[in-house]
């Protein structure tokens, strides 16, 4: 993230900083300055109180003047923590409305709205949680980029870098195995009945989801879930850019994986039709990229066949069979449904016959 924040305060930050928190000048400096001169504008320059490093060997982002010109240098924390706030909460929205409004027109079914278990507004409620949550995310993500900013992580530039030359590319598996890994069993412990009505129920209760529910969680739970992310580089070397083009994927894959199409009928990719079983029998599945933890932690749910024929994906005796067992289900994790579906009375909560 510190090629990302260089970026930000060369063109965006730097300049913001040096208007809202000028620096006291540098008295020593311009102590001889004649009184006329002073008159005549003599231009007073703030002490440099840092030095600038570039943040990849690649390229750079040569400061301006404005870098000096603050108060609140560029490696002052509190500067660090809301600059790299402000860049996730907005790369976030602005991640989440592209991507998940892509895949809502050009991939998402819009039959789905017709499914017995599909909510009444569910698309509104689906954006507005995520507009919610996002910012309380964002917050926790930022904090650990301070972090990693600050040095702490065990990122590195140059390819030559790497403790091994196939480590450049194995870095890309090992993150997702190890990744997986934590995120199945923090997944799952989000399930147990001491933390799941309070946590995790916000997310479970779009049975039918749409690309907006992607994002759609309480905002401790979107962060349990994307700890993983943060933790491997504090543990593992991982190349700068190779970190953000997993960032990146993270959030496309997230969007994937509750886009309604069931593409990837695999035994090993837990794709959306495999989450599609999460999000309609809760127990099921709670792998991010892979079946692996899932099958090894008896918690596999093979997606249903008819999911892959569209003449049987959205047939009524298919949807009819899938109410039943959700509410079946439904009512051992949660007890009572308040949810309201489209097309149901307010007030009643009839189940499918």
């Amino acid at each position: 993230m510190d090629v990302i924040l260089e970026f930000a305060d060369t063109y965006v930050f730097d300049k913001f900083w040096a208007t809202v928190l000028p620096a006291q000048t540098n008295i020593a400096q311009h102590a001889t300055a004649t009184f006329s001169s002073m008159r005549e504008g003599a231009t007073l320059i703030p002490q440099k109180q840092w030095v600038w490093e570039q943040a990849t060997h690649y390229f750079s982002f040569p400061p301006s003047e404005y870098a000096w010109q603050s108060a609140w240098p560029r490696d002052r924390t509190e500067r660090q923590f809301i600059e790299l706030f402000l860049i996730v909460w907005l790369f976030g929205v602005v991640l989440y409305f592209l991507c998940a409004t892509l895949s809502y027109v050009f991939v998402f079914d819009k039959t789905t709205f017709q499914h017995p278990k599909y909510l009444k507004n569910q698309l509104r409620m689906e954006i507005k949680q995520a507009q919610t949550s996002m910012p309380g995310m964002a917050l926790m993500t930022a904090a650990c980029f301070v972090f990693e900013v600050k040095g702490y992580a065990k990122f590195y530039d140059r390819l030559d870098e790497a403790p091994f030359p196939l480590y450049n590319y194995l870095q890309f598996p090992f993150f997702i195995l190890f990744t997986d890994f934590l995120i199945y069993w923090i997944h799952r412990g989000l399930h147990h009945p001491m933390v799941y009505k309070t946590l995790h129920k916000p997310h479970h209760k779009w049975i039918m989801p749409t690309p907006y529910a992607s994002h759609a969680f309480h905002p401790l739970d979107g962060f349990a879930q994307s700890a993983p992310y943060h933790l491997f580089p504090f543990i593992f070397p991982l190349q700068k850019f190779a970190y953000i083009a997993l960032f990146g994927f993270i959030n496309i894959w997230t969007i994937f994986i509750h886009d309604g199409e069931y593409v990837a009928n695999s035994p090993i990719i837990n794709g959306a039709a495999c989450h599609t079983m999460h999000h309609l029998y809760f127990n099921y599945n709670y792998g991010q990229f892979t079946t692996l933890w899932d099958r090894l932690g008896g918690s596999y749910r093979k997606p249903n066949e008819e999911l892959f024929r569209r003449e049987t994906k959205f047939a009524a005796d298919e949807w009819n069979r899938q109410a039943k067992e959700m509410e079946k289900i439904q009512e051992q994790v949660e007890g009572e449904d308040d949810r309201q579906y489209s097309g149901q009375v307010r007030g009643e909560c009839k189940k499918v016959q």
